[in-house]
């Protein structure tokens, strides 16, 4: 998969450092050259000074073969320009932009663009958007039998009770994020589209999960 990533600072780097390991095409684009030596000496993808909303520099990194865009910059404004020109022009298949101001959330959502506030866990979040089933589980609990994970919402659980998901010793919701921002459902939470459970479940039960979660939106 080939990837693109706006910014070259904390996050963009480790996205970067990441993606490499997954063994993934990467470009990366900074406006400022010496942001790059945030990279890792042993860094094989490309380098391009520039902004990321520029059709020339997105040309040069690749953006017809894009799969996944990322938008991480220090600035809201140009990450989501950037976002909408990647998901809008070129139609790259998952875009993902952080934002500094929460309240904004919503509306990029509506544009279809997946955010990403600025959070411990930012890298994470951007992964697990951009390659939801490479990445690894989030946390173990002491011996690792019983782990907390992320899991985008399947369509087929779109508009049924958050608290349908709970299966007694197997899984259990802990929360739900809904554009950024965390809560814990109550019995009448509603599951919209878009939304990221947060999920402990038995290790053992992993494997079968998601194809279990989806049977929920099956009519019985």
């Amino acid at each position: 998969m080939h990837v693109i990533i706006a910014g070259c600072g904390r996050v963009g780097s480790e996205l970067a450092t990441n993606l490499q390991r997954l063994g993934h095409s990467i470009a990366i684009v900074d406006k400022n050259r010496k942001a790059f030596e945030r990279l890792k000496p042993d860094f094989s993808g490309k380098t391009i000074v520039g902004f990321a909303f520029d059709r020339e520099v997105l040309t040069e990194a690749g953006i017809e073969e894009a799969n996944a865009f990322a938008a991480v910059t220090s600035g809201d404004n140009s990450n989501i320009l950037a976002a909408r020109v990647a998901k809008d022009h070129y139609r790259v298949s998952q875009v993902v932009a952080r934002i500094y101001d929460p309240r904004r959330a919503q509306i990029y959502q509506r544009l279809g663009i997946q955010t990403v506030a600025t959070v411990r866990w930012t890298t994470d979040q951007i992964l697990r958007s951009m390659i939801p089933d490479e990445v690894p589980v989030e946390y173990t609990v002491d011996n690792g039998e019983v782990v907390v994970t992320a899991v985008p919402v399947p369509a087929e659980i779109v508009g049924k009770k958050a608290l349908q998901v709970d299966t007694p010793a197997l899984r259990r919701v802990v929360a739900i994020s809904r554009f950024g921002v965390p809560r814990i459902p109550d019995g009448d939470f509603t599951i919209q589209e878009g939304d990221i459970l947060y999920l402990s479940a038995a290790r053992g039960h992993l494997a079968d999960m998601d194809e279990e979660i989806k049977k929920i939106g099956q009519p019985e």
